[in-house]
């Protein structure tokens, strides 16, 4: 299984640096790497390079197609080749054999893309032949992950007169004359515009708005196989938050509600609290409160489980950027009595976070 689109990149095509115990490896640049992985940092063969402390998972999931003598223990050799590496395999399938030797498929998953490639050197040093490595990640993101799909089917002239044209115009007079009825003849009701400036990606920082598309896609999947809601990527390319606010409000008469992603702080607050007073829909700032509402959560189980009372619970919430302000109004809100909002330079009194944009909430 060739994939020739099936790569390692850099964050943001930036120089991109892990360092695990006593090794640091770094990719500088875009080496030459050939035609599987052109953006992978490679490792020499000298250099130690000890196992990362992050478990192996599917974010690092390749398919490593090599080719090996004809042996009854091969799938054992390979299988213990693979994990004494500290990679899992996932699945071995065979794909040919013959008297002169087999071809297998080897589905693992790795650390990060450093680890792979001590894993094909680990490979080819046991007696088998590498022949290529397919990314699973990209291979799953090839084409994009979603697609718009009617709800009605058009298959005669009459189907095609409902449809569009001239019958759609009727719906088009009644929404006209009642806006209300939009919710309940168009696709409003059940869609969402999840809206980024690509500002803060993740944790990867400002990449933009095209590299925030594929996360965008991510979420969009999430709303409609868990919620059967219809979301819409719209990553915009704007040089203002003003801009952003604009463009946000231009095309909110399509939706039913606006999710907020992946915008920096503190412009994340003007852009969310602007919407919300101008907008009769539903404004949601994903990093903000989903993520408070999961801390709300763990915590009022955590203090059901230990016999603890929320509100006289001390509790300490480590950065107050977009996520951690949130959690500290829904900790406020919840009616804990006690919190303490530390960042990089220690713990926030009440006339700091009074001075700080956009804090003025907790101080109150």
């Amino acid at each position: 299984m060739r994939a020739d689109d099936s790569r390692w990149t850099a964050a943001g095509g930036q120089q991109h640096r892990r360092k695990h115990h006593s090794a640091q490896v770094h990719a500088t640049g875009t080496p030459d790497l050939g035609p599987r992985f052109p953006h992978r940092p490679q490792i020499a063969d000298t250099q130690t390079v000890s196992h990362p402390p992050v478990a192996p998972g599917a974010a690092y999931s390749v398919t490593i197609r090599l080719e090996a003598p004809t042996d009854p223990q091969l799938l054992p050799r390979i299988a213990q080749t693979v994990t004494s590496e500290g990679a899992v395999v996932v699945a071995m399938d065979l794909v040919d054999v013959s008297v002169g030797g087999a071809v297998v498929d080897v589905t693992l998953q790795a650390h990060d893309e450093a680890h792979v490639t001590r894993l094909e050197q680990a490979l080819n040093a046991a007696d088998m032949r590498v022949r290529n490595t397919s990314d699973r990640v990209f291979l799953y993101h090839l084409g994009g992950k979603i697609e718009v799909t009617p709800r009605r089917t058009v298959r005669t002239r009459d189907d095609m007169s409902m449809a569009y044209t001239p019958g759609v115009g009727r719906i088009s007079t009644a929404i006209a004359e009642d806006p209300e009825r939009a919710w309940r003849l168009t696709a409003k009701g059940s869609s969402v515009a999840i809206v980024t400036n690509g500002s803060a990606v993740l944790g990867l920082g400002n990449l933009g708005p095209l590299a925030a598309l594929p996360v965008m896609e991510g979420k969009a999947v999430i709303f409609k196989q868990f919620g059967n809601v219809n979301a819409y990527p719209l990553c915009l390319d704007v040089p203002s938050t003003q801009a952003l606010i604009d463009a946000t409000l231009a095309i909110a008469p399509g939706f039913g509600g606006i999710n907020l992603e992946d915008i920096k702080a503190p412009e994340c607050f003007e852009v969310e609290l602007a919407l919300q007073a101008q907008l009769d829909i539903p404004v949601f700032h994903d990093d903000q409160h989903g993520t408070a509402i999961v801390v709300l959560a763990g915590l009022i189980n955590a203090c059901r489980l230990t016999g603890r009372d929320l509100r006289t619970t001390r509790v300490v919430v480590v950065g107050v950027g977009a996520a951690g302000t949130a959690i500290t109004l829904a900790l406020l809100d919840a009616g804990v009595q006690d919190v303490i909002c530390v960042d990089r330079d220690g713990p926030l009194t009440r006339a700091t976070l009074a001075t700080l944009p956009h804090h003025q909430r907790i101080a109150d």
